[in-house]
């Protein structure tokens, strides 16, 4: 019995000190668990786990299920959540480069995108060290089309039309098309097709294929508008409580991530519009008229924001352009 007793106590001791040893954070994403990065995100979170011996244990929370899509950069810097992963361009207000990668033809292909990444990242490293944060990866969606329910000529096309916005630079597309801007959040924007809430956005043709886009709309235009970014925060904080193990374990999984989720996003590209045109969609490169307006809408959006960003973002621009 005593020695029974004594086993009981080793044991409920040893668990103890698992328990101890064995570090929970919780991983918020605003994108379903079938997303490219989503799975991405999964990947992470177990090589982490494997690396540390089950030390570090991330769960992924998908599709805006522990915080909405605007919430979880709030969430990570007061640490309630330990990391999560946001759309860059949804903070354009609150800091100009956060927007970088949501300006029209700015960097339209994944060359140029990694070119501005390159470019932005020290100046986001220094910018979320003082929020108590850092950057873990960041990882492009595929190129920017228009979306629509009727066909598009050129941008007078769009003038009066119900467009989702998701961003800063989304709403200004809009009010620079005279189209009406509404907010619609990834997660409903299945929903707000369906009902005419929406009737035109721009986006990927990964973000219309999760939403079964193809149900409701007829057309999507191949403009290859912009890359926007996904960027994986963590709180300071929490990092530097790990064990230096840990934390390298850490970087080496982000690492491996933004590779693995850079490939999966061109292969996503790719994927997405077989299954838009599967569906019914017609994809169709934009007529000269449509592009050419749009460049000027992007020209018109890109001296506007270096206006607001001041010497940082023309210097990101340069770094991109030159």
């Amino acid at each position: 019995m005593q020695a029974l007793r004594s086993f009981l106590v080793a044991a409920a001791a040893f668990a103890a000190l698992v328990a101890q040893a064995q570090t929970k954070w919780d991983l918020p994403a605003a994108y379903p668990a079938t997303n490219f990065h989503t799975v991405n995100l999964t990947q992470f979170a177990d090589d982490v786990d494997k690396a540390t011996g089950g030390k570090l244990k991330i769960t992924v929370h998908p599709n805006a299920s522990l915080f909405k899509a605007p919430e979880i950069k709030r969430a990570v810097q007061g640490g309630q959540a330990q990391i999560g992963e946001v759309l860059l361009v949804n903070f354009q207000n609150e800091w100009q480069i956060f927007g970088a990668d949501g300006l029209p033809f700015l960097a339209d292909s994944y060359d140029e995108a990694a070119k501005l990444w390159k470019a932005q990242k020290p100046m986001m490293d220094k910018k979320l060290a003082e929020q108590g944060m850092m950057v873990l990866y960041a990882v492009p969606w595929p190129p920017q089309g228009i979306y629509s329910k009727k066909p598009l000529a050129s941008a007078a096309d769009l003038k009066g039309i119900k467009w989702r916005a998701y961003s800063p630079a989304t709403s200004r597309i809009a009010e620079l098309v005279g189209a009406q801007p509404v907010t619609v959040q990834a997660a409903e924007v299945s929903q707000a097709f369906a009902t005419g809430v929406a009737e035109s956005m721009m986006s990927s043709g990964s973000t219309g294929a999760d939403a079964k886009l193809y149900e409701h709309v007829k057309y999507w235009y191949d403009t290859q508008a912009w890359l926007p970014k996904n960027a994986v925060l963590v709180n300071k904080a929490a990092f530097d409580a790990l064990d230096g193990a840990t934390r390298q374990a850490l970087l080496k999984a982000g690492a491996d991530a933004e590779v693995r989720g850079w490939a999966a996003s061109q292969k996503a590209n790719g994927e997405s519009l077989e299954k838009l045109k599967a569906g019914g969609m017609q994809i169709l490169p934009p007529s000269a008229q449509l592009k050419a307006d749009m460049k000027k809408v992007g020209d018109t959006m890109t001296k506007e924001w270096i206006d607001k960003a001041g010497p940082e973002g023309k210097q990101l621009v340069d770094a991109v352009t030159k």
